[in-house]
Formats: structure tokens, sequence, C-alpha cells
């Protein structure tokens, strides 16, 4: 995960929340709780997706990463790992207008991988 888009704290608790589920294959409450509290509202929304079995990671042969992702609306969209944005209206309005949300959904994302 590149350093530059978020601040150090919420990098180590990514990998923590990635340790916790590669051993017990959960998170436990006080991760999630940490992880609304850096990231706010926006994570439960992302958390929500990974709940629902949204995300999904496709890989290719050379090893590069996309994610598709059903909306809310029952819509698809397609996340690149190698840049920040996700086509949604959700991101649109939280990240873009409102400048709020730090890329949480795209890290839970990766994240599912």
């Amino acid at each position: 995960m590149n350093s530059e888009f978020l601040p150090p704290v919420a990098e180590q608790l990514f990998r923590d929340i990635q340790k916790a589920f590669q051993e017990t294959s959960q998170i436990p409450d006080d991760l999630l709780m940490a992880l609304k509290f850096v990231f706010g509202p926006c994570a439960l929304q992302a958390l929500d997706l990974v709940d629902q079995r949204s995300v999904t990671c496709v890989s290719s042969p050379s090893g590069r990463k996309a994610f598709q992702v059903i909306g809310g609306s029952g819509r698809w969209y397609t996340c690149f790992s190698s840049c920040h944005y996700c086509p949604c209206p959700a991101f649109a309005y939280t990240v873009l207008r409102r400048n709020d949300g730090p890329l949480v959904s795209l890290k839970l994302r990766r994240a599912a991988c």
C-alpha cells in the first residue's frame, strides 16, 4: 500500500487487519472499531460491500490486478490497483467532491485479494 495517500497509522492498521484475517479468517472487533475511527462512516459502507461479497479481485497472467465491485444499484464498477480512483457515484461524491473518506473503499477492496 502506498503511504503517500494514507498516514502511517492507517497503513499499520491495514497490516494488522490483513495479519489477523490471514490467521483467523476474521477481523477482531477492536480493529473494526479502529477502522471506523480512522476513516469514519465510509469505512462501514466499504465493509458492507466486502460482507456482501460484492468485491472480486481479477488477476492477469502478468500479475496485474483489478477489482470489480457491484454497487448498491447492481451496476458493476472496475477499479485498477494502479490508480486510486473508482468510477462509482459514491466515490465521486465522498472523496472527490467532499474530500472525505481517504480512499478506504479502495484499500479494503485491495485487502480482499
